[in-house]
């Protein structure tokens, strides 16, 4: 996964940067540092470990639960930076927030799944009137039937060559695409790893 060989401590005193993003969104979490020490127990243990000028050596998430899980770690060009890519348990700042940058889910595309798997979850209360995603959850056909309405009018304004509506319709579409597919317990993760199968595959 990464050659601690390859990488040089001696340009931080030491350290190198750690960028750590959240392999499911992309969304970039928090920038620290990690020495030699704190990289080899990433490895072993498969979360993140880093080291702070402050609080030396320390694993993300051991007081707070919210532990980061390694997917991939690779080293930049130089061997003074390394790209943690990482499935998070829960906020990666000290203050709450999702990310050190702000509230995170800066992918549209992974609101939206999150968004309706929190629909698909929890169903409506007791006289409460359904959301839009709760009746197509709950509806096989309309689901079926609102698919092909939207990708037809998605043709229809790429044909007319109307590019403010066709973004429109495109959007449309990929929202009917990711509530039809919930139901089969497809995630947009799912569709992303079908993709990135696709594209580590030679050309013919």
């Amino acid at each position: 996964m990464l050659d601690l060989s390859k990488l040089d401590f001696s340009k931080g005193n030491g350290l190198v940067t750690v960028v750590t993003q959240d392999a499911r969104s992309g969304d970039l979490l928090m920038v620290a540092h990690a020495d030699r020490e704190a990289l080899e127990r990433t490895l072993a243990t498969g979360q993140m470990h880093y080291r702070s000028r402050t609080r030396g050596l320390w694993h993300k998430g051991a007081t707070s639960g919210n532990v980061q899980r390694v997917v991939s770690l690779c080293a930049d060009c130089d061997g003074d930076a390394v790209l943690a890519r990482v499935e998070k348990a829960g906020p990666a700042c000290h203050t709450g927030q999702e990310t050190c940058f702000g509230p995170g889910r800066l992918d549209a595309l992974v609101a939206l799944d999150v968004t309706i798997a929190e629909r698909a979850a929890k169903a409506p209360e007791p006289g409460e009137k359904p959301s839009y995603t709760r009746r197509l959850l709950d509806d096989r056909n309309l689901r079926l039937k609102k698919i092909g309405e939207e990708a037809a009018e998605l043709v229809t304004a790429c044909a007319d060559g109307d590019k403010l509506r066709a973004v429109e319709e495109a959007a449309d579409v990929l929202y009917h695409l990711l509530v039809a597919v919930r139901p089969l317990g497809i995630t947009l993760e799912d569709v992303k790893q079908s993709l990135a199968r696709r594209a580590s595959k030679p050309p013919r």
